[in-house]
């Protein structure tokens, strides 16, 4: 079951990035965002919770979420990401600040898995740096213990 679940998880954080890079483009509103999201191929065997959960973040804590990215991008600005890693950043943000029960190292691991999937080559990398630093802001506690040897 807990494999069943986790790709269940996984589908929805794909569904959700896929639904965010459209809005990102077209600007549509969440109702729109997320009427679009059902369409999208693998929607019925996602959980469909946490998809709504990630759109409807995402897009209402967009600018939040953004302040909370920015100051980890070293060299380069929101603007200059690809619509794929600003989604990425935005869902992985998103799921640090606002899910504490989803462990930081699997926002981390789901994050680059996506960055691997639809993101340029080794941007993945790049998702990783910023989301870590992101988690050591966001969850200084959980990311310590993350890092400490076992």
């Amino acid at each position: 079951m807990v494999n069943a679940v986790k790709t269940a998880r996984r589908r929805a954080r794909e569904i959700a990035l896929q639904a965010l890079y459209a809005w990102q483009l077209a600007g549509a509103g969440t109702p729109e965002v997320l009427e679009q999201a059902q369409g999208f191929e693998g929607y019925e065997r996602a959980d469909a919770t946490l998809v709504q959960a990630l759109i409807r973040g995402t897009i209402e804590r967009a600018d939040e979420l953004d302040a909370l990215i920015a100051p980890h991008l070293i060299d380069r600005r929101l603007n200059q990401l690809s619509p794929v890693e600003r989604a990425i950043l935005r869902i992985g943000t998103l799921e640090l600040a606002t899910h504490p029960d989803t462990p930081v190292k699997v926002v981390l691991n789901e994050a680059v898995d996506l960055g691997k999937a639809f993101g340029a080559e080794q941007g993945h990398r790049f998702v990783n740096g910023v989301l870590e630093r992101v988690a050591q802001a966001v969850r200084p506690g959980e990311f310590a213990r993350l890092r400490q040897p076992a």
